[in-house]
This record gives structure tokens, C-alpha cells and sequence, in this order.
């Protein structure tokens, strides 16, 4: 019999349809009937009957027609909102859709797998999982690793040894033994009380990469939980199925508790759960919808799901990687910048790198050789000024390898710390199975990739700064020899000059973001966890500093693709003229 999801005034229910040939409008209304028959008042309805209203698939959020068949407009478990006319929406309503997800209304399930190991997860891969282009797979050593990792606790409940977060409590509680008919509920309770974190819910991107990154530390195997809920854990994961997880809470010691037991939350069927089918739901009804039960907690596994730096780390793997692309990009739009500004080629020359030799000096210094006025690719505008009486350009310009230069060496820091990272165990006590013992250690503390990503967020801040004064000079006429703001008809239209005015803003606004948030400390857990990372705060900004470089740079590109127009029909380099084609095929000219 098919069955169907409604979600009518904040609350889900389940309606069992016996007739295909139902309608829509009957659906919403039978919804109604069952969300009146659990109300005191009756919802403030005489009657279902009464109800105006309009029905909505949770999946792309497309209005149905009450006159449509079930069996024509939806598929079978399917989620459907029944919007109440003239309701208000309320504070603490929850959008069905995350923002983005509109990219989610294309969702496939992938086909390929990714095995992990614990040992070998590149932040690449990390992305691609979070993008949703792979499922995930055990690798056969990582499930002996687990199992031999859950012979250790299991032994240590049957000895009824004291062992912190086993058979004790937690934190300040550490000292206190729990019965053993307890240690399930123990874990339950940790899970919940831990689910404390306020904000937005990560988008499903980051969730998922959240979620598959947790599963590529438990498959290490020094976690201690059971392969039989670690495997729980990747049917979720596979079927995206992605729990509420608040942006904050986390002060990154011990570990990312609050965003990590709101992921773990929803996979004991608890809180709110979100699927490209669903939307957001309670999560017992959306791991239902895709055939799947709630985990059940065994001694160890909340403690294992919940302690870790994998919020701090997947949160910075993406800035990683987005980081890496914008500092690409940069390259080319100076390189396009400099041309229109009829800048010289002279300050690239592979003797001045040669003589300091940091990698990413070079290398940019390559690019920009690579992009301008060569015998491979000659340029007409470098051409234009081959005999001018300039000497030299000004910093924005000629210091390009040595800004940009450390940025990419910044970048490369970071990484290496963010993948060492993504492929540790930070639990707390370590499962040593080899010894046949757990250890309490700090592993969970996340200083090194706190401190990792605001230097980060330091170094990448530069594309923006000196990408804002760029854009100065190909606005002010008195520097750019170009109309003023890039505009043929000053004064009718003021062309690049607000845009400019953004992209200072951005630039001031980044400054203040770069301020380290490692460098503070707060006591928590009555003293006990007394030194802190701040972590949390030090990814999300980092995200938020890249976000507005890779803005200002966009206004830079547009800008020199404008200033290019008054140069014509001058040509410049073949490749930056294929840059200069693309813009040109979503933006055109400005007059």
C-alpha cells in the first residue's frame, strides 16, 4: 500500500494511501483530518473540510494540483508539505530546503564508491564526497581494524573495568562509574544532552563531508565502535540522509561535541533529518522513507560518534580547496589586469625568482610568463608599448609573485596540516587493540587546524587586498589612462565606481575576519577542559574571508574585461583572450 509523508503546521505524518486513484486535494485533506484528531481544539478547525490549503512536494518544493492522482504526481513514501492558507510562518520554522539545495533539485545517487581506510582521504576526495559524487565502502583491513578496536571494549564492560566515557560519566563526571544495565542509556543520554549547538544548519555539502570524514576516523580503528553501526552509519550516509547540525557550538576541545552529537542525533532517529527526498523531516520518518532504522547505541558509541576535530577539518578541507582554486584565478585575472594597464613583462623574469627561491613565487611567476607577451603567445596590446618610456609598474603589479607567491605557500601549509588531519584518530581514550588497552590522551584538541586555518584565512586575505587596488587603478583615469570607471559616457554612467566601492568593503570587512580566533581560550566543563581552540570559528570565518576574495576578484576580472574593450582592436595572449571570451559569454559590455 502506498504511503505518503505530510508535514502539516511544524508537525510530520504518516498517510496510508489504499486507493491509487486518490487525489492530491484528497491527500492534504486526510493530512488535515489526522493532524485535527490529535489537537485538543481541533487545530482551530471545524473540519477538515474547511481547510483551504495548498500541497507542495518537499522535493524541489513544486505546488501539486489537487486534482492530480496520487499515483501521477508522486512516487510511493514520498514527502509532501500541506501549507495551511493564511498561516504565518513561524520564528522556529525550518525550511523543507536548506539553502542551495536547489542544486539538490538534479540530485542523483551515485554509482561510484570511494573505499576509505582511515589512512589515505585526500581533501579532494573529501569535496567530491560532500558534492554527493561517490558513496562510501569499508576497505576488508579497515573492518578487521574496527573489530578488533570493539573486542577491546567488549572485554572491558564484560570485566566491568573503570574505563573514562565506557563505564564512567563524562567531563566533570569522569569519576563517576556507571552500572553497567546503564552503559546504553549512558550513551543515549551523552548524545542528546550534547545536541546544544544554535545557528543555521550546515547545507548538505558540509554535512555530508562532515559525516563521511566521522567515518573515515572511526574506520581507522581506535574508536571502539561495532562495524555493524559504523556500516548503520554509511547506509545513512549513501542513502544521503543528513542530520540537523547546527553551525555553532563547538569550541574545538574536546573535540566538535555539539555539532558532532547533532550528527550523531539524527542518526539514532532523533531531531531533524534532511534528504533530497524529504527535505527536512524528523529524522525517524526520513530514515524510514529510504528503508533504514536508527542506530542503537552499544557502550563506547556515542563517545566514539561525538569526539573529534572532523567539524574544524571538513569545514577547512573545503576552504582548503576553494582557496587553491581562487589563488589560480587570481594569477590569471592579474596577468589580464596588467595588460590592460599596459604593464611590463620584465618583472617575471626567471632570474629575479631564481635569486629567491620560494616555490610559490615561482610558480606564479611562471603563470604570469605563461599568460602575457611571449614569442609562443604574442600579444598586440604588449606590442602597442614595447618602446614607451616606463621603467617600472607599479607594486600591484610587479610584486605579483612575491603577494600571490606566499598565499600559494600558505595554501600548501595548510593543506598538509588539514590532510594529516582528515586521516587521525581524535578520540578520547584512544582503543589501542594491538595492546589490548584504551589511553586518555588530547587528540581531540583541535589547535592544529584552528591555528591552521586562520593563518589560512591571513594569508588568502592578500589576493583580496591587493586585487581592491588593482581595481583602483583600472578605475581612475589619472593611473589607467582609461575612461574613468571604465565607462564611455561618464557622468550619464557612473560604470565601475560603486562596484569598486564593494569591493573595498569586502577588503575591510576580510580585516577584521582575519583577526586569529586560536588566540583565544575560555575554560569550559568546570575547569577540566581548560585550554581551548576556538577552532569552530577559525574554519567558518576562513570560508567567509575566501568567500569574499573570490568576490573580489570577480569584480577585478569584469573590470579588466571592460578596460580591454577601450583597447580594441588590439588582441591580447591567445589564453587570455579565451578568459576574456567566457566572461564575454555570460556578461556583456557595459557602455
Amino acid at each position: 500500500m502506498p504511503r505518503y509523508t505530510a508535514h502539516v503546521r511544524g508537525e510530520w505524518l504518516a498517510v496510508p494511501c489504499g486507493d491509487a486513484a486518490l487525489t492530491v486535494g484528497w491527500l492534504g485533506r486526510e493530512a488535515i483530518r489526522r493532524y485535527i484528531k490529535n489537537k485538543p481544539d481541533n487545530g482551530g478547525f471545524a473540519s477538515a473540510d474547511d481547510a483551504r490549503f495548498l500541497v507542495r512536494r518537499c522535493k524541489g518544493l513544486g505546488l501539486l494540483d489537487s486534482e492530480d492522482p496520487l499515483h501521477a504526481a508522486l512516487e510511493d513514501n514520498e514527502f509532501v508539505e500541506v501549507v495551511i492558507e493564511g498561516d504565518a510562518m513561524s520564528p522556529d520554522f525550518i525550511p523543507s530546503q536548506p539553502e542551495g539545495v536547489y542544486l539538490y533539485s538534479k540530485y542523483r545517487e551515485p554509482e561510484k564508491y570511494i573505499a576509505l581506510d582511515g589512512d589515505s582521504l585526500t581533501t579532494e576526495d573529501l569535496v567530491n564526497l560532500g558534492k554527493g559524487h561517490y558513496k562510501i565502502k569499508l576497505t576488508p583491513t579497515a573492518e578487521k581494524k574496527v573489530q578488533k578496536s570493539r573486542e577491546v571494549i567488549e572485554s572491558i564492560v564484560k570485566e566491568k573495568t573503570v574505563v573514562y566515557g565506557i563505564t564512567t560519566g563524562f567531563g566533570k563526571f569522569a569519576r563517576t562509574v556507571i552500572p553497567v544495565n546503564k552503559l546504553e542509556e549512558l550513551q543515549v543520554n551523552l548524545v542528546r544532552s550534547h545536541s546544544s549547538g544554535v545557528g543555521k544548519p550546515l547545507i548538505p555539502e558540509r554535512c555530508r563531508m562532515l559525516l563521511a570524514l566521522r567515518i573515515n576516523v572511526l574506520a581507522k580503528g581506535y574508536s571502539g565502535i561495532s562495524l555493524e553501526t559504523l556500516k548503520r552509519v554509511i547506509e545513512v550516509f549513501n542513502a544521503s540522509c543528513l542530520p540537523y547540525v547546527p553551525e555553532k557550538g563547538t569550541v574545538g576541545a574536546s573535540g566538535d561535541l555539539a555539532p558532532l552529537s547533532h550528527l550523531a542525533l539524527g542518526l539514532i532517529g532523533e531531531g531533524k533529518m534532511w534528504s533530497p527526498k524529504s527535505g527536512w523531516a524528523d529524522a525517524k520518518y526520513v530514515l524510514e522513507a529510504h528503508g533504514l532504522k536508527p542506530v542503537v547505541l552499544k557502550p563506547k558509541e556515542g563517545l566514539a560518534l561525538i569526539n573529534g576535530t572532523q567539524m574544524i577539518t571538513s569545514l577547512g578541507c573545503e576552504a582548503v580547496e576553494r582557496a587553491s582554486a581562487i589563488a589560480r584565478q587570481a594569477d590569471i585575472v592579474a596577468a589580464l589586469t596588467l595588460e590592460v594597464l599596459k604593464g611590463t613583462t620584465k618583472a617575471f623574469d626567471t632570474d629575479i625568482h631564481a635569486v629567491r627561491p620560494h616555490r610559490g613565487q615561482i610558480e606564479v611567476a611562471f603563470r604570469f610568463r605563461s599568460l602575457l607577451d611571449s614569442d609562443h603567445h604574442p600579444s598586440e596590446i604588449a606590442e602597442s608599448h614595447r618602446f614607451c618610456d616606463r621603467v617600472q609598474d607599479a607594486y600591484t603589479l610587479r610584486c605579483c609573485p612575491q603577494v600571490h607567491g606566499v598565499v600559494n605557500d600558505t595554501i600548501a601549509f595548510v593543506k598538509n596540516i588539514i590532510t594529516t588531519e582528515l586521516n587521525s584518530a581524535t578520540d578520547n581514550p584512544m582503543v589501542f587493540a594491538s595492546r589490548g588497552e584504551t589511553i586518555s590522551g588530547g587528540n581531540f584538541h583541535g589547535e592544529y587546524p584552528a591555528k591552521a586555518l586562520d593563518y589560512l584565512a591571513i594569508g588568502i586575505h592578500e589576493l583580496a587586498a591587493i586585487s581592491e587596488r588593482r581595481i583602483e587603478r583600472l578605475c581612475n583615469p589619472s593611473l589607467s589612462e582609461l575612461p574613468a570607471f571604465l565607462v564611455a559616457e561618464g557622468g550619464l554612467n557612473s560604470g565601475f565606481m560603486i562596484a569598486h566601492c564593494t569591493a573595498a568593503a569586502l577588503v575591510s570587512e576580510n580585516k577584521a575576519l582575519c583577526h586569529p580566533s586560536s588566540v583565544d581560550s575560555l575554560s569550559t566543563s568546570a575547569a577540566t577542559e581548560d585550554h581551548v581552540s576556538m577552532g569552530g570559528w577559525a574554519a567558518r570565518k576562513a570560508l567567509r574571508v575566501i568567500e569574499h576574495v573570490e568576490q573580489v576578484l570577480a569584480i577585478e576580472l569584469l573590470a579588466a574585461c571592460q578596460g580591454i574593450e577601450f583597447l580594441r582592436p588590439l588582441r591580447t595572449t591567445t589564453p587570455l583572450e579565451k578568459v576574456y571570451d567566457l566572461v564575454r559569454s555570460v556578461v556583456r559590455f557595459g557602455r
